[in-house]
């Protein structure tokens, strides 16, 4: 995973099987006591709680190292907005991703209004100091916006049977939003987004499991 990694000293369990459960919880959409009742056909007994401790742990190392091995993202951007509850709140997934499904940053936020989307906006061109090309969002008026603010000279097409890349980024996070029953806290929200997006993602020249 690089050399940033959290450290594996110190675990009981092999770097393989502390690998391997932390990859079946965000490859797939299965709770902490799925993975415990899964791993004794493997001949490995750990609880789910071990579990968990491991993909906090690890789960974003784990979806950087996948990052780092992805291609540069592509000219056009498709960001979008998803509902999701924490703690019976409801709040807002932004999520971009780039012409190849490769998931380019995500923001957990109270509001889709204006200033939440031209915050979200200014995020993955910050982050890869890289200004897309076009942009292709739904039909909500903020991105409108935001985009005449932030990103003046990019193509902005509004429509919304274009988005559908973006939305279909957005089903590991249901599945994930399902099995765990709605998320504790925000982090929760972005750590069951980043890597799983990752790993339900992969792109050429990656096997994600």
């Amino acid at each position: 995973m690089g050399g940033a990694s959290p450290s594996y000293k110190g675990h009981r369990y092999p770097v393989e099987v502390v690998s391997h459960c932390v990859r079946l919880c965000f490859r797939f959409p299965l709770s902490y006591r799925e993975v415990e009742e899964l791993m004794p056909e493997r001949g490995v007994i750990v609880s789910y709680g071990t579990v968990r401790r491991w993909c906090r742990k690890f789960g974003q190392a784990y979806a950087n190292g996948l990052r780092r091995r992805r291609p540069r993202p592509g000219g056009k951007g498709h960001p979008d907005e998803v509902f999701i509850k924490i703690n019976g709140e409801q709040k807002y997934l932004w999520r971009a991703v780039d012409r190849d499904g490769n998931v380019l940053d995500i923001l957990v936020h109270n509001r889709r209004d204006k200033a939440a989307a031209r915050r979200f906006l200014r995020r993955p061109m910050t982050k890869t100091r890289a200004v897309p090309r076009m942009i292709v969002t739904d039909r909500l008026r903020s991105c409108s916006a935001a985009h005449h603010e932030v990103m003046p000279c990019v193509e902005h097409r509004s429509h919304r049977g274009l988005n559908n890349r973006a939305e279909n980024s957005h089903q590991p996070t249901r599945q994930h939003e399902r099995v765990m029953k709605g998320f504790s806290a925000p982090w929760a929200g972005r750590r069951g987004s980043c890597p799983r997006s990752v790993a339900s993602h992969p792109t050429s020249g990656l096997v994600a499991i």
